[in-house]
């Protein structure tokens, strides 16, 4: 039996969950709370950096998304979720990859937004909006005349790049200069395994419950940081 251990708000957690069920495989959900959960024992044992997700079949251990991605791949391959021609499979993997590593960056600037909290650098936004527009552009420029990228059916790159896009409209990202992109995005959303794995409003709010925790943590450090930062200097005066 598959187990997959994740949380529901992460993108990366999502993008397995969205796979196994495309694959139509049954499996086992174990949900990690973030506020802590990660750093048990327990936990540790399956992952030592703790980071979800983590998928283990008969007691092999698989971290990171992509490699569990590839893993279900190759060992469940029907339905394919990878295109064979070289060509199209090299489209995949660079939506996966510009997605990891240029996308994903820019849009944890948003994450306050998205979890209706007050927030955020100006600049660092303003800088974020520019990274996601060149990144939606070239997307724009990817897609052709098929529903997905470089191929007839759902891919890898939709599961990856998908649970991104989509949420982008939440934080005032209009997709409205992307039209193609823009209905790759209906397409998605329609799909009965992104509506069962669809964040809900209970879960954001147990999340922005965590985050505004650790910022008021954060904020409490820093005061005593610099309460002991005036200490010093007065002492020294």
């Amino acid at each position: 039996m598959l187990t997959l251990y994740h949380a529901r708000i992460s993108p990366n957690s999502r993008r397995v969950w969205i796979t196994l069920l495309e694959k139509g495989l049954e499996f086992e959900l174990v949900e990690v709370k973030m506020d802590g959960e990660q750093f048990k024992p327990e936990f540790l044992t399956i992952n030592p950096f703790h980071h979800i997700p983590v998928l283990v079949d008969d007691g092999f251990n698989i971290v990171e998304s992509l490699a569990i991605l590839d893993y279900l791949e190759v060992k469940y391959p029907t339905p394919a979720m990878l295109p064979k021609d070289a060509k199209d499979l090299a489209i995949a993997r660079i939506v996966q990859l510009v997605t990891v590593n240029e996308l994903v960056p820019a849009t944890s600037t948003f994450l306050l937004q998205f979890l209706g909290l007050p927030g955020g650098d100006p600049e660092e936004i303003e800088t974020a909006q520019r990274k996601i527009a060149t990144v939606l552009k070239f997307f724009e420029n990817l897609l052709d005349d098929r529903p997905y990228f470089a191929s007839h059916n759902l891919t890898l790159a939709e599961v990856v790049a998908g649970t991104v896009v989509t949420r982008l409209p939440k934080v005032g990202i209009s997709l409205s200069d992307y039209p193609k992109l823009s209905a790759w995005c209906d397409r998605l959303v329609a799909r009965t395994t992104w509506q069962a794995t669809e964040p809900t409003p209970e879960v954001v709010e147990a999340f922005k419950s965590i985050v505004v925790a650790r910022m008021a943590n954060s904020e409490g450090r820093r005061q005593e940081a610099e309460g002991r930062r005036q200490k010093a200097k007065g002492t020294h005066a």
